[in-house]
């Protein structure tokens, strides 16, 4: 229970919003204004690298002349060993294996509602609990009600991603960066498993492995494991061909390494498809420019959140104004809405300014191209 907090508490509590305000407000100046030069330099790398990549045939063999080169190759990943999990008798020739657990346990819900009596707020919070599959472990020590909704304490196996020791692409040897963009993972089918593989204390549902022979009845404390890969690399009876990747790197002797551009980028580029060099920097400026477009958005919304922080205390004035509060309540948001557009761009604008001045004054001028064609004609037809 709680009671109602006067005027200078609340007077107080706007106080410490108006502060986070102002920070925001400075943060989202910074975002906006950096996000032009990240923009602008990460175009001029991607044209930089464009205009110096070197393209490789599928089956080309390793070239001392292209050493320290940009190149370009599309080709199908290859391993040396298939990836295994003993524990579970699984075997894929993939770069990653991954093992995810999960464990049937008590779950706590807890919803709070405020209510007034004898003109105090009072606090109602109602706890229910269910029992649903999680990955993480739940420490049911801090539930409301603990006894009857008890937890295992550690789960009897963990989840883990394998990654082969070495990953190549015809005669190429990935770098861990290339290596980390293949994380398109797929779900391991064990339709085809043989069930003679399992353990006594092993069922499969769903291609999941059960710890426990009634997998519709899970009782708390029970656990599953599901396994999915990604970048197939050799012979996998029943889950395709070798995956085809196109990757843009910087090639040294028999490495694929980051190339660093006058910019200041490193370029590391893979997709998982067979893609020509121009199609790799298409979908790289594409990718740049929704970034640019997320940022700026991200922007806006900081600073328009910032200024509603700054001016709630004008609204905590006249909270107790019934009519008056909600007038100025829309008021605010509508000049929140107003400057935070208006300065985002200006912001923006300097951006442009500052990064960009040639592309800045060449828009200037053409923009005011008008005016000045508009004053000529008034000039000529003056002097006739």
């Amino acid at each position: 229970m709680k009671s109602n907090p006067g005027i200078l508490e609340r007077l107080g509590e706007t106080a410490g919003g108006t502060v986070a305000g102002v920070g925001l407000f400075f943060l989202s100046i910074y975002l906006l204004f950096t996000n032009e030069g990240r923009a602008l330099q990460t175009a001029s790398s991607l044209d930089e690298g464009l205009s110096q990549v070197v393209s490789l045939g599928p089956y080309s063999s390793f070239s001392p002349q292209n050493n320290d080169r940009l190149v370009h190759l599309s080709a199908q990943l290859q391993t040396l060993q298939p990836l295994h999990d003993p524990n579970y008798r699984v075997a894929v020739q993939a770069v990653k294996l991954k093992r995810e657990v999960e464990m049937y346990q008590w779950v706590e819900y807890r919803e709070s509602k405020d209510y007034q009596e004898n003109g105090e707020t009072k606090t109602e919070t109602t706890y229910t609990y269910n029992t649903e599959w999680k990955s993480e472990l739940i420490n049911s020590r801090n539930f409301d009600k603990e006894l009857g909704h008890q937890n295992p304490s550690a789960m009897a196996v963990e989840s883990v991603t394998v990654v082969a020791p070495e990953v190549r692409v015809g005669p190429f040897v990935l770098s861990k960066g290339l290596v980390e963009q293949i994380n398109k993972f797929q779900t391991l089918s064990l339709r085809d498993f043989s069930v003679f593989n399992l353990e006594p204390y092993l069922s499969i549902h769903d291609d999941y492995f059960y710890h426990t022979q009634s997998p519709l009845r899970p009782q708390v404390g029970d656990v599953r494991v599901r396994f999915s890969f990604a970048g197939l690399s050799g012979e996998n009876p029943h889950l395709g061909q070798p995956q085809t990747v196109s990757i843009v790197a910087k090639q040294r002797q028999e490495n694929l390494l980051p190339f660093k551009t006058k910019s200041g980028d490193y370029l590391e580029i893979l997709y998982l498809e067979e893609l020509t060099a121009e199609e790799v920097f298409e979908r790289e400026h594409q990718h740049n420019t929704m970034k640019t477009w997320g940022l700026r958005a991200a922007g806006w919304a900081l600073m328009f959140v910032s200024i509603q922080l700054m001016t709630r205390i004008i609204f905590t004035l006249v909270d107790w104004v019934p009519v008056l509060r909600d007038i100025v309540s829309f008021g605010l948001k509508i000049f929140a809405l107003c400057l935070s557009c208006s300065l985002s761009l200006l912001v923006i604008a300097v951006g442009w300014l500052f990064y960009r001045p040639l592309v800045a004054a060449a828009l200037g001028a053409l923009a005011l191209l008008p005016v000045f064609l508009a004053r000529s004609s008034l000039s000529t037809k003056k002097s006739e």
